[in-house]
């Protein structure tokens, strides 16, 4: 006689099976994130120099005097002492305190555009690459178009149109250079989404029945996040980058203290020829580790992403 009860009994088994396996596939891809993470030299020593950096705001921000940065806190051009670590500029505002509140300051450009500009690219791309047809046309004829256009020209026309009219502020200046940064992402996020379309995994997911949707946010976005995250990382510093050369014309935000303007103003009072090192040094110090912070960070998500440059660990 056919036992009835063993058929449940046998499902909730089989679903508690495929829950256990579920959960060591994600704890398995944990720890590989995590061992990837601990081995990857370049990856691990990008992490900390930002990392040092976050820790230099968090700290110093409670510590420095914000007041410090303000004009006439101490005497004009002094060299770095005892009182005023790293001096103070023309307007007898300190450097230290410069720094750190300016650092954060340009990092928060640089994250604007990273996550406009790397949002909008991802949503045309996997629009695009994986509808196809005449909403692909569009997409790409338009990123193709916006592509040719000199970024840095317009760049300088909406700034300087902006700095007129209404002030700049770092979130606007950090809109402006998202709105220019959509572009390449676009173009090779939607390459990466058309090749991955025609996989045999995605064409299982649409025989079981999983919609468009789910297909791009279950089966396309997690095989993609290793070259998305490198993806941000480059497109916040070459916002950053984009930012400090506006900043550097004297077209950021003027009552902000941004490496790129500090940079500016020494510039502007002549403190290259003046030999007042201790002003446009440190920003330009700060400039080069955020990039190469950065660079060491994308260079190890590359790594992760793309299989021929992985080695083994």
């Amino acid at each position: 006689m056919r036992d009835l009860g063993a058929e449940p009994t046998q499902s909730s088994a089989a679903i508690q099976a495929e829950a256990e396996t579920s959960s060591g596939t994600s704890y398995s891809a944990l720890s590989q994130i995590g061992y990837y993470l601990l081995h990857e030299r370049m990856l691990s020593i990008g992490l900390f120099m930002l990392i040092a950096l976050l820790a230099l705001w968090l700290i110093g921000g409670q510590i420095v005097d914000p007041k410090l940065a303000d004009p006439i806190s101490g005497p004009q051009t002094a060299s770095p002492q005892s009182k005023y670590w790293l001096g103070t500029d023309f307007n007898g505002r300190q450097v230290l305190p410069l720094m750190v509140h300016g650092a954060p300051l340009t990092l928060r450009i640089g994250l604007f555009a990273g996550v406009f500009g790397l949002g909008i690219g991802i949503l045309l791309g996997f629009l695009g690459g994986y509808m196809r047809g005449p909403v692909d046309a569009f997409i790409r004829i338009i990123s193709d178009v916006f592509i040719t256009i000199p970024s840095l020209a317009v760049l300088v026309v909406v700034a300087s149109t902006i700095k007129e009219s209404a002030g700049l502020s770092v979130n606007m200046m950090g809109l402006i250079v998202a709105s220019l940064s959509w572009m390449w992402p676009t173009r090779v996020i939607r390459a990466q989404v058309l090749s991955m379309r025609e996989s045999n995994y995605v064409e299982v997911a649409r025989l079981n029945g999983m919609g468009d949707l789910e297909i791009i946010f279950r089966e396309l976005m997690p095989n993609l996040f290793p070259f998305l995250a490198a993806s941000f990382v480059g497109a916040m510093a070459s916002g950053i980058l984009a930012a400090v050369g506006l900043e550097a014309l004297g077209l950021g935000p003027q009552h902000e203290p941004t490496l790129g303007m500090t940079i500016y103003w020494s510039l502007y009072y002549g403190a290259v020829i003046s030999n007042w090192w201790w002003w446009y040094g440190p920003p330009i110090l700060l400039v080069a580790w955020i990039f190469i912070s950065l660079y060491l960070i994308a260079a190890g998500l590359d790594k992760w992403a793309n299989p021929r440059l992985r080695q083994s660990l």
